[in-house]
């Protein structure tokens, strides 16, 4: 099979998709290509001081890309909520959903809400977001979610209590674990969709190692960076093959398969090889889906 680049991204005329954290990193590399390839983008982002300078970046090279900023952070339910709110307000449609903003191993911190960063911005946040968008996803005929994802998930293991982490902290151990749950969550929402008999699709995605902010709370991470990362540009493909490939059915986790999956072209992964494969089981989709809605107070409407 010949390699998915760029140049397989279809005309997104006329589509409304909404990128979390837009202003750097996979985000931003995802919202060039869809102006480019003319959709509507909402950049959600927390530090709109980042996401005004992207916005300027991006419509410098292209003064006809169609882009809008909204306030977003992940981490504060209420964030979350009050954003729903208004695009739901502004906006008649939404056919894409890409969840890509994320915190990576950084220092304990715990959120207004009470749980631990890493698992509430990257899983719980976007849990709260899909559903309250899913509605308005639900209205356009092959619409789709994107969860992106790591390679992290590979070493994640779904604590007894996830938003405490035992008692103890390990930053490490923290991520796989919101990555594990990206992953979990995407299963899930797939099975419901079908069984709903819904044409939307949720697939996910991970960039290998690509060099982007994201990496900033990890030293020798950052050092790595200039020896194996690929750029942004290429470690966002698998985000976009995930978007837009017409081939996928849904579940489906694409990500580069070269270098321990590392480095190269979008591909599937066969993500049952990995050490914790015995952690893809319902009950666990199941015990996150139930303990995501409690916690949230986000029940979706299939």
């Amino acid at each position: 099979m010949s390699r998915w680049t760029s140049k397989n991204i279809p005309d997104q005329s006329g589509r409304v998709v909404v990128i979390t954290g837009a202003n750097t990193g996979i985000g931003f590399e995802a919202a060039k290509y869809f102006v480019e390839r003319r959709a509507k983008v909402v950049m959600a982002c927390r530090s709109m001081a980042k996401a005004d300078a992207a916005h300027a970046k991006i419509k410098a090279a292209d003064p006809e890309a169609d882009l809008e900023l909204m306030a977003l952070d992940l981490s504060r339910q209420a964030s979350v909520k009050e954003f729903a709110t208004a695009f739901l307000a502004r906006h008649d449609r939404l056919d894409l959903l890409i969840n890509n903003a994320g915190v990576m191993m950084c220092p304990f911190e715990r959120t207004e809400d009470g749980w631990e960063l890493q698992f509430a911005t990257n899983h719980l946040g976007h849990f709260t977001l899909t559903g309250l968008l899913l509605p308005k996803l639900l209205e356009q005929p092959d619409s789709r979610v994107v969860n992106v994802n790591s390679m992290a998930a590979n070493f994640g293991k779904l604590q007894d209590d996830p938003i405490y982490v035992n008692g103890k902290y390990d930053r490490m151990e923290a991520y796989g674990q919101s990555k594990l749950a990206n992953l979990l969550f995407t299963w899930e929402l797939k099975k419901r969709l079908s069984a709903a008999g819904k044409s939307t699709i949720v697939t996910a995605a991970h960039p290998g190692w690509t060099a982007t902010d994201l990496q900033r709370h990890v030293g020798v991470f950052r050092f790595m960076n200039h020896v194996i990362a690929m750029k942004p540009e290429q470690g966002s493909l698998p985000t976009m093959r995930a978007a837009v490939d017409p081939d996928l059915n849904g579940g489906e986790f694409i990500g580069p398969t070269g270098m321990g999956n590392m480095r190269g072209w979008p591909e599937i992964v066969d993500y049952m090889k990995w050490k914790n494969a015995g952690e893809f089981t319902d009950a666990n989709m199941t015990r996150l889906w139930e303990l995501s809605e409690e916690l949230t107070g986000v029940k979706y409407d299939l």
